[in-house]
């Protein structure tokens, strides 16, 4: 039985179409790669870009003092020093300045739970005159730069007297200088960043649902507290976060207002470190990695509150 040739126009029009699809799969591959590959390699780099400082420092942290000495220096140590750890802790007061960096950052966090929300209520759930006027020029003092009030904030609390109980009495007696008091206490009055967070989140509750309350009887503290509070976690979540990593970072304040050395945090105390005593970096980085852990630590915790406050705050 005799075989049917194949057309000549078919193989023609087979060579043709080949480049044509060729042609035509080239602009989704970049496509694909303009929207997937590049935004991940862009992402990569610039993480990488940001770990690379807290590998170092965890690399020298776990070097010993003759490792140190080596030049080129070595990416990967030879032998793992976990000595270094437990001689940082014990060549400066680490555990009095950890306990003294979480006092402050516990009462800088309860303050700001307690006051942003109740201001932020005032100025998003509440109608007043001149609301959105004083809004203003609250959102204004976020522009200005604390070295700039430095002075003045300084000379106020100099001659603040501090309240000091005498059995059941309360008295005033000296200053807030050497105390905690001017880090712990302004934040109980609010922070015009964290008052604007809370403030465009609550803006997002229905306002229908307080006006309802509001027929049935209810308070503004009890509209705030059981209605509109419950459903600003995420954005209260993130403030705590950004409370507690401003409190235990803060290297200004402490240096201005302590003037014990018994009272210091980890951010003063680990600098009076370098300066004060022979500097050993691997010690050095060693206490550092202590002091950055928490932080680390309580973003891995609560990632996900935080990038959910941020979002959900930013769209109306």
């Amino acid at each position: 039985m005799a075989r049917e040739r194949p057309m000549a126009g078919t193989a023609t029009a087979t060579a043709t179409e080949a480049p044509a699809l060729a042609a035509g799969r080239w602009p989704l591959v970049a496509k694909h790669l303009q929207r997937q590959v590049v935004p991940r390699v862009v992402l990569l780099l610039v993480c990488a870009l940001y770990v690379l400082p807290f590998y170092w420092m965890l690399n020298t942290a776990f070097k010993t003092h003759e490792e140190l000495r080596l030049y080129p220096p070595t990416f990967v140590p030879e032998k793992l020093a976990w000595s270094n750890f437990s001689e940082a802790v014990d060549y400066i007061p680490f555990w009095r300045y950890l306990a003294n960096t979480s006092t402050i950052t516990a009462l800088t966090v309860l303050g700001s739970v307690i006051s942003n929300p109740l201001i932020a209520y005032g100025f998003s759930r509440i109608e007043w005159p001149g609301r959105d006027k004083v809004f203003y020029i609250v959102l204004a003092t976020v522009f200005i730069p604390f070295p700039v009030l430095i002075v003045a904030l300084f000379d106020i609390f100099a001659n603040l007297p501090r309240p000091v109980l005498d059995g059941w009495r309360l008295g005033w007696e000296g200053n807030w200088i050497n105390t905690y008091l001017p880090l712990v206490v302004p934040m109980f009055l609010g922070n015009a960043f964290w008052i604007f967070l809370m403030r465009q989140f609550m803006m997002q509750v229905p306002h229908e649902i307080s006006d309802a309350a509001r027929i049935d009887g209810a308070s503004e503290f009890r509209i705030f507290s059981q209605i509109v509070l419950p459903q600003t976690l995420p954005a209260i979540g993130v403030i705590s976060i950004f409370a507690a990593l401003h409190a235990w970072n803060d290297f200004l304040g402490p240096l201005i207002y302590l003037q014990d050395e018994a009272k210091y945090t980890l951010a003063i105390g680990l600098t009076f470190f370098k300066s004060q005593r022979e500097l050993q970096f691997n010690l050095l980085m060693a206490a550092s990695t202590l002091v950055v852990l928490p932080v680390i630590a309580l973003f891995l915790l609560f990632q996900r509150a935080f990038v959910q406050g941020i979002s959900l705050g930013s769209i109306k």
